[in-house]
């Protein structure tokens, strides 16, 4: 019987490792000081889609801090308590930047509705004017995330608050325009809603995939067919069962094994050619197989396959 353990690092994670912080910093830090601009304006000019705008950029600067403390927190080693590290408190982040961009339409939806029913007075002009800001602002937020890994997760819902931030700036816009050309007030809460269901969409999305990696889901880059077909295609392995592939974070791939050989065979030889082939062709970096015997796998400890 064989156990072994593959582990290796690549670089280019450590580079987009420093390139994901960076980015979330510089945004979150960008994002926090016009979202108090565009509060203030919101309550001046009595816009909803303005302060609605500035609450999702609430959340926007509340989803950047997080992603950022994750990331930083996914840097402590790991311990005798947690062997993975903390690895996957970006995955509980990302999960609560979702939820959070759900709640917050629910709530656009609610005080849309209540407009809809008594439209107020809005200061066209001033709302424009923040909104244009808003819309600039949101645009090299999204720009500086865009120097992320846009594969990580926690990046990825991190740029979709920003980017349903930056569509809450256009919609402020097209309404200010509306109100100041056809003087239609109602313009402001259906911009409001228009956002709020894309807001809905990019949350949802976020939470379902965050959900799936802490239910320890198969990744969907990966086919566990093709994997099971690709590892029983070694010379002398017989059967490959209990084929577990998860994700610790994103980018992160595990796997475990049994892999069933014939008696004739050492099990290093295979060990070898099964580690390279879940590197190299599929990108799964951290794996854990257990060679045995076919025909009557490894019963004690003690046994050996040769």
């Amino acid at each position: 019987m064989g156990h072994h353990h593959g582990h290796s690092h690549d670089h280019g994670h450590h580079h987009h490792h420093s390139a994901n912080k960076k980015a979330l910093l510089s945004s979150c830090l960008l994002i926090s000081i016009f979202m108090v601009v565009e509060v203030i304006g919101g309550f001046i000019t009595n816009s909803l889609a303005l302060l609605s705008d500035a609450g999702h950029m609430l959340s926007d600067a509340a989803a950047l801090g997080l992603s950022f403390a994750a990331i930083k927190l996914g840097e402590r080693k790991a311990t005798q308590s947690k062997s993975f590290g903390y690895k996957r408190f970006e995955i509980i982040a990302a999960a609560l930047n979702g939820l959070t961009l759900i709640v917050i339409s629910v709530v656009i939806f609610i005080e849309a509705i209540r407009r809809f029913q008594n439209p107020p007075e809005v200061q066209s002009v001033g709302m424009l004017t923040i909104a244009v800001i808003g819309l600039i602002v949101n645009i090299i937020a999204a720009w500086i995330l865009m120097s992320g890994d846009k594969e990580n997760l926690n990046v990825r819902s991190a740029f979709l608050h920003v980017i349903g931030d930056l569509l809450g700036s256009v919609g402020a816009i097209v309404a200010a325009l509306i109100i100041y050309f056809f003087g239609w007030g109602i313009a402001d809460p259906i911009a409001s809603i228009i956002v709020a269901i894309l807001i809905i969409i990019s949350g949802w999305r976020v939470v379902k995939e965050s959900f799936h990696i802490l239910m320890e889901g198969t990744p969907a880059q990966v086919n566990v067919k093709e994997v099971k077909s690709a590892l029983l295609k070694i010379a002398h392995v017989k059967d490959v069962h209990d084929l577990h592939i998860w994700s610790i974070t994103s980018g992160y791939m595990s796997l475990s094994c049994h892999i069933a050989i014939d008696k004739t065979v050492g099990h290093d030889t295979v060990l070898h050619e099964a580690q390279k082939l879940l590197h190299d062709q599929f990108s799964i970096e951290h794996s854990t197989l257990q060679v045995e015997c076919y025909d009557k796998g490894c019963p004690t400890p003690h046994e050996t396959c040769n």
